[in-house]
């Protein structure tokens, strides 16, 4: 026999390799690893080893060639006579081995035997290799017969669909050709074509005659009697389906769709662009580690992701591309360019006569309906004047107003700058010039107030040249116009500074097709409903035209110009007012007509979504921001505040003031629980007192029912006119809530002389009053090398022995400190006093 390794020697004798090296080594057989070879003489000498071991051919398992063992049982056995007696059998079984030692085998039979099973295994290895073979053979040759079967099946169905189709045309051309013979006009039905398909095709097949019973047996044979036909097994009944002419084939190639994913979209929804079921998507989220349901809204990285996994392509689009796609749409139909009337904004600084030089060029009294003699509202007018039409909008001047006076900028062509000759530039002025110039709109410069005796147009001049607005007498580019909106001098010089302007800039716009324009303004009326100002910028704007302004939508149902005359259309430059939104938009959005109601439903759906997104984000992210800035902070009190509004622009205007007020303030803050334009509802009153909040209407009223919840509920109410007295109360109840403050002012300076002793107030300190008054009960403190030791309180003060309120610079007095006994030679008393100081936001 051959050498072998040690470990092919553990496999043939049944031990483990270790066990084996171990042995090896004790027999003194050098094998280092499983892999190393043992000859016949070690396998020899490993065998006398284990031998000897177990104690073969020693004297001491010479004597001694057999064991025997006996062990002996004993059982019950129940055994059942008749009738109810039983008897109980006692069993004894007794076994008996002997177990004989084995003889000791020769070297040659130890041999003999380890070579017929090292034969045995390699036998056996070479059995399995060609079973395993045989195995793979017929697997290989079974999955080639089944390719062949399955291609001659398709071959048979393709032939067979192939001569039906010819069958069906020569059937349908001879019925025609019949038809035609016959004197008939129509042409033959498909019906008729297939009974003649069959027709011929049973003249073809006699043996699918028509049997004795008179109608065609198809499971019967040719000449045979018409029993029941035996059941065909699983696999004929497969392999019929596999052939037959109406098998159905799955699509070869799988096919790819390409999906558009919005920001944000469902699960369902994007299964149905995928034409996949929504549970075999929600499998494939959760692969993907996400878990998400039918109805859960995912992102659009997620829904990317998801797509490219499922094998399709995926397209990003944003809610901004489908809305200009609408937009666009809805624009395709407008006319060629016309020109048109120029808008022209008057800005200013408040009280400087904006209003009044409009009212002059209207001949109207405008400023007097104003509450407090100061414009609130952004208003559109529409002039004829002897220079062509121009559209006007006044703008407020008052600083909360700052959002209307851009807002105006935005949607003008031309600003006016009134500036009063006797106040000179002032803030909201510099603010108007920035707006302009923000815009991008040319600006011209009204000097009003010109007849008063302190009127001084050259130093308006100088100070709006530091703000680099250069008059044109001194090289610059804009226009300046002394006027007076009292006596109506210069208003025609104006009036022509801005027709000439106009004409320069050839303004022009499209004078047909749908209307498109800016929301000047809008509120609720109990009568009419939502009433919204807009500025037609191009287009036609019509009675009937369904209107999307901002997330609102309706169609047109009145229209009214500024004097309250109602209006069919409207042009460009043009403001109009419109009845029929669903609800108040916000003023600056945009208006468009739409061509259908669906399209404008889904244009304010996708823009009411849009708005709520991002304000969900902000609150989420101003949450955050809050919490990381009052970190380490006391609480924070706020003012609850529920806001109603006549219109839109000037709700925004007060909410944005308020806002402001507590920004530099980390110890109170305002809270808009609720606002809205219209009149105040008993939905308000329950809201404020829900919410411990004030309820603030500015140019509205509470209705009766709300009146009366207003004194069950105990909810404070305040009616205004004007903002700034809204901003003023709300800025006083702010600074109520603040937390007082104290300032520490030092009255008087004594130093110590000397030290008695005194039963009942112990340690009392002779000093000398060097500056100040020293006044008792008031804090004081004890300086030691101007080093504050000790801080208390002054318990008694005597002069000699009078006790006195007040002891004065010079004087000499005997101070008591209260609970504190540590006083020296040459301290110094600090008497001082605490006072509250008022604050302010």
């Amino acid at each position: 026999m051959s050498n072998v390794t040690v470990k092919q020697l553990a496999e043939v004798v049944g031990t483990p390799v270790e066990r084996l090296l171990e042995q090896l080594k004790e027999a003194g057989i050098e094998a280092e690893s499983a892999d190393a070879a043992i000859s016949d003489e070690d396998k020899f000498k490993l065998l006398d080893h284990l031998r000897s071991s177990h104690g073969k051919g020693s004297a001491a398992g010479a004597g001694k060639k057999k064991i025997t063992l006996k062990r002996k049982t004993t059982s019950e056995l129940k055994v059942t006579g008749s009738g109810t007696s039983r008897k109980t059998v006692n069993v004894e079984v007794r076994k008996k081995r002997t177990y004989v030692k084995r003889e000791e085998a020769t070297v040659s039979d130890e041999k003999a035997k380890l070579d017929q099973l090292m034969a045995e295994k390699e036998q056996r290895d070479i059995e399995r290799a060609a079973a395993e073979e045989e195995t793979r053979r017929k697997a290989e040759q079974a999955a080639k017969e089944k390719a062949e079967q399955e291609a001659r099946a398709k071959e048979q169905a393709e032939a067979r669909a192939r001569e039906e189709e010819q069958a069906q045309a020569q059937a349908a051309l001879e019925a025609q050709a019949q038809a035609q013979t016959e004197g008939k006009k129509e042409p033959v039905s498909d019906k008729s074509a297939k009974d003649s398909a069959k027709a011929k095709k049973g003249k073809k097949q006699p043996e699918k005659a028509d049997t004795r019973y008179g109608r065609n047996e198809l499971h019967v044979s040719g000449g045979k009697p018409g029993g029941r036909k035996k059941k065909p097994s699983r696999k004929v009944r497969a392999a019929s389906d596999a052939v037959g002419k109406h098998a159905f084939e799955k699509p070869v190639a799988a096919i790819v769709h390409e999906v558009s994913v919005p920001e944000t979209i469902k699960v369902s929804e994007l299964a149905a662009k995928m034409s996949m079921k929504a549970a075999e998507v929600i499998k494939v989220m959760m692969k993907m580690g996400v878990m998400a349901t039918i109805n859960q809204v995912i992102d659009q990285d997620t829904a990317i992701l998801l797509v490219e996994e499922c094998g399709h392509k995926a397209i990003s689009m944003s809610e901004d591309d489908r809305e200009q796609s609408l937009l666009d749409t809805a624009s395709q139909e407008l006319g060629e360019l016309v020109a048109r009337p120029p808008v022209v904004t008057i800005m200013g600084h408040v009280d400087h006569g904006k209003t009044s030089l409009l009212d002059h060029i209207r001949e109207a009294k405008v400023a007097a309906g104003e509450a407090g003699g100061i414009t609130q509202h952004i208003g559109a007018y529409h002039v004829e004047t002897d220079k062509g039409v121009i559209t006007f909008l006044d703008t407020p001047g008052h600083a909360a107003f700052t959002s209307m006076r851009a807002r105006g900028a935005q949607a003008t062509d031309i600003v006016i700058l009134v500036v009063a000759a006797d106040d000179g530039v002032m803030p909201q002025t510099i603010e108007a010039i920035q707006h302009s110039k923000a815009a991008g709109v040319p600006l011209i410069v009204a000097v009003n107030k010109i007849d008063k005796e302190e009127a001084d147009p050259d130093r308006v001049k100088t100070e709006l040249g530091n703000h680099e607005v250069i008059p044109e007498d001194w090289g610059g580019d804009n226009i300046f116009v002394n006027v007076s909106a009292k006596t109506g001098e210069g208003i025609d010089d104006l009036l022509d500074a801005v027709s000439l302007t106009a004409e320069v800039m050839e303004l022009k716009s499209p004078a047909t097709g749908p209307g498109k324009g800016l929301v000047v303004e809008a509120s609720l009326d109990k009568g009419r409903g939502v009433t919204t100002t807009v500025l037609v910028q191009q287009g036609v704007m019509k009675k009937g035209d369904l209107l999307v302004a901002g997330q609102e939508y309706g169609r047109i149902r009145a229209m009214f110009d500024e004097n309250g005359q109602q209006i069919s259309e409207a042009g460009p430059s043009i403001p109009v007012l419109v009845l029929g939104l669903s609800g108040t938009p916000s003023a600056g959005d945009p208006a468009q007509v739409m061509a259908d109601e669906r399209s404008a439903r889904e244009l304010a759906e996708m823009r009411h979504h849009k708005d709520r997104d991002s304000r969900l984000a902000a609150q989420q992210q101003a949450k955050l921001d809050s919490l990381f800035a009052n970190m380490g902070k006391g609480d924070v009190k706020k003012l609850n505040v529920l806001l109603k509004a006549d219109v839109q622009g000037s709700l925004e205007a007060i909410r944005e003031a308020l806002l402001k007020l507590a920004v530099d303030n980390d110890e109170v803050d305002v809270a808009i629980v609720g606002s809205g334009v219209g009149g105040i509802n008993d939905t308000d009153i329950s809201l404020a007192a829900a919410s411990n909040a004030i309820v603030m209407g500015f140019n509205v009223r509470a209705d009766a029912t709300a009146r009366k919840s207003v004194a069950e509920r105990g909810v404070d109410l305040h009616y205004y006119s004007v903002i700034y007295d809204l901003i003023d109360e709300v800025k006083q109840a702010l600074t109520g809530m603040l937390e007082p403050e104290y300032r520490e002012d030092i009255i008087g300076l004594a130093e110590v002389k000397d030290i008695f002793k005194s039963p009942k107030f112990g340690l009392i300190a002779g000093s000398l009053v060097t500056e100040g008054v020293i006044k008792r009960s008031q804090p004081i403190r004890v300086l030691r090398d101007n080093v504050v030791i000790y801080e208390g309180e002054l318990e008694s003060l005597r002069r000699f022995k009078d006790a006195v309120e007040e002891v004065r610079s010079g004087t000499e007095c005997g101070i008591g400190v209260k609970n504190y006994n540590d006083v020296k030679v040459g301290d110094q008393i600090e008497v001082f006093e605490r006072v509250q100081v008022e604050r302010t936001l």
